[in-house]
């Protein structure tokens, strides 16, 4: 969410809670009817969103008042604000440049290192007895060998499989969606559409699959930019093999 955006919420609750403040400060709370507890409820909510912005905020290294911003919402109301309205916009400016700054520098720090671990993680698993590696640098292992075909890039496959993060984390199941998944083999990340080729149907392989041939630097949730995958394929059958 832009900050722009994020701010003008937190002006909308800090002016509900100014606007509240004098009102309640010395009244006890009644909660009579169903309006009274809707109004108390959209003001802990409100309340609740301002106390994880500015937590949020500050832990982007932009520590920013909740006093004085209290503060400049009362003045904005009485018309005596300390700052100009010309000021108030650059400081706007600079607040969510310095905002954006901030997240490229989280970004870049989160995906050097994930590139660093990604590297580690690929150099030590290439050491393991059976694991092979291609020229593209897909690693995989023969968990099940067999003798059937082999698919083209080009044919239909059908197949069971899990994949997850190196640190174990399970990002997706066909064996949990209780069916097999179906694909062409070139509409699939660069890792799938090579590997599940060297397969015979019938067998089952581990594929540790390079963030360049998976993903990259895109961010799918679960799945963070530079992320490598590991999946445990079993090829069950070429469903449209090409002629």
């Amino acid at each position: 969410m832009r900050l722009v955006t994020k701010m003008s919420l937190v002006a909308v609750a800090v002016i509900t809670l100014a606007a509240c403040q004098k009102e309640t400060a010395q009244q006890p709370v009644v909660l009579d009817t169903d309006a009274a507890k809707q109004s108390y409820s959209l003001g802990v909510s409100v309340g609740s969103y301002l106390d994880s912005t500015l937590v949020e905020y500050n832990n982007m290294g932009l520590s920013l008042d909740s006093a004085l911003i209290l503060r400049g919402v009362q003045d904005s109301i009485a018309k005596k604000t300390a700052l100009s309205e010309e000021e108030v916009q650059t400081m706007m400016a600079a607040l969510e440049e310095q905002f954006r700054e901030k997240q490229t520098a989280i970004a870049d720090a989160e995906a050097a290192q994930a590139v660093a671990a990604g590297k580690t993680y690929l150099e030590e698993n290439a050491k393991k007895e059976g694991v092979a590696v291609t020229e593209s640098g897909l690693q995989y292992e023969v968990l099940q060998a067999a003798e059937g075909a082999k698919p083209a890039a080009t044919d239909t496959v059908k197949v069971h499989y899990t994949g997850t993060l190196v640190d174990g984390t399970k990002f997706d199941s066909s064996h949990d969606r209780g069916e097999p998944a179906q694909f062409p083999l070139n509409r699939v990340i660069p890792g799938w559409t090579e590997g599940v080729q060297l397969m015979n149907v019938g067998s089952k392989y581990k594929f540790t699959i390079p963030a360049e041939l998976a993903y990259g630097e895109r961010d799918m949730g679960v799945i963070k930019p530079n992320s490598v995958l590991v999946f445990e394929v079993e090829l069950l059958e070429i469903v449209t093999a090409t002629e």
